[in-house]
C-alpha cells in the first residue's frame, strides 16, 4: 500500500463532538435521546435526496428534520424556537479530545490535510479556530460545492480535483462506515475510527486501518499492516 500523500477528515461525529446535542433537545423539553435520532433521520433524508439527483442543503435538511420529531416531543417552546436552539448547537460544537493533537501530529509528518463534510465548512472553521489547528488544513471543502453528497463517487472524486491529486493518494479519516465504504469504493484508502468498540459491518468495504483515537493514524500509517 502505497503512503497517501492527502488526508480527508469527515467532519461531523469524526471530529466534532456530537454529544452536547443531547442537551440542546433537553433544554427545549424534549428528551435526550431524540438527538441520535434525530441525525440519523437528517443522513437519512440527505442520502435519499442524493440518490434521487438532488444535493440538498444540511442545514435545511437538519431543520426539516426537526419540524417532523419536535411535535408531541414535550417541547415547552414554540416549534420555530425549538428548531433554531438546536440547530444553533451545532456551530458550537468542540473537538473529540484526541483530535487537536492527531491533527498536529499528521501535519508534521508532512501529510497534506483537507476536510469533506456533507455539512457547512463554517462547522469546522468555528472548532479548529479555537484548537489553534485552522492553519493546518490546506482546505475545508463541503459537498455543498460538489455535485452529491458523501457516499456518492462524485463528492470524493470532487475532494480529489480540488487537490489535484488521485483517490489513489488520498486517504479518508471517519467514524461512519457508510463514508469509509463510499471512499474505497471511489478508490481511496481508507481509516475507521472506532472510539465507541462497536462492530464494524460486514456488508462493507473493510478499512485499511482501524484506529480507537485519531493520535494513532501516524504510527498506522508509518506501519501498515495491509
Amino acid at each position: 500500500m502505497n503512503s497517501p500523500s492527502v488526508i480527508v477528515f469527515d467532519v461531523n461525529e469524526t471530529l466534532s463532538d456530537m454529544t452536547s446535542m443531547a442537551a440542546r433537545f433537553v433544554e427545549t423539553g424534549a428528551p435526550a435521546s431524540l438527538a441520535k435520532l434525530w441525525f440519523a433521520t437528517l443522513l437519512r433524508d440527505g442520502f435519499a435526496l442524493t440518490a434521487a439527483g438532488d444535493n440538498p442543503g444540511f442545514t435545511q435538511i437538519g431543520a426539516e428534520a426537526l419540524r417532523g420529531l419536535l411535535p408531541g416531543a414535550g417541547i415547552t417552546s414554540g416549534l420555530d424556537d425549538a428548531v433554531d436552539h438546536i440547530m444553533e448547537g451545532m456551530a458550537s460544537l468542540g473537538l473529540h479530545p484526541d483530535v487537536t493533537e492527531g491533527i498536529r501530529a499528521l501535519k508534521t509528518e508532512g501529510y497534506r490535510l483537507i476536510t469533506l463534510t456533507n455539512g457547512s465548512t463554517q462547522i469546522a472553521e468555528n472548532m479548529f479556530a479555537p484548537a489553534g489547528i485552522l492553519k493546518d488544513f490546506e482546505a475545508l471543502l463541503s459537498v455543498e460545492q460538489a455535485p452529491a453528497w458523501k457516499p456518492n463517487p462524485a463528492a470524493y472524486a470532487y475532494a480529489a480535483g480540488v487537490c489535484g491529486t488521485s483517490p489513489a493518494q488520498m486517504l479518508l479519516v471517519a467514524v461512519h462506515p457508510w463514508d469509509v465504504h463510499g471512499a474505497a469504493r471511489a478508490g481511496m484508502q481508507t481509516a475507521w475510527i472506532n472510539r465507541t468498540g462497536a462492530s464494524y459491518p460486514a456488508s462493507f468495504s473493510t478499512p485499511d486501518h482501524t484506529l480507537t483515537t485519531l493520535t494513532d493514524l501516524p504510527e498506522a500509517l508509518r506501519n501498515p499492516t495491509r
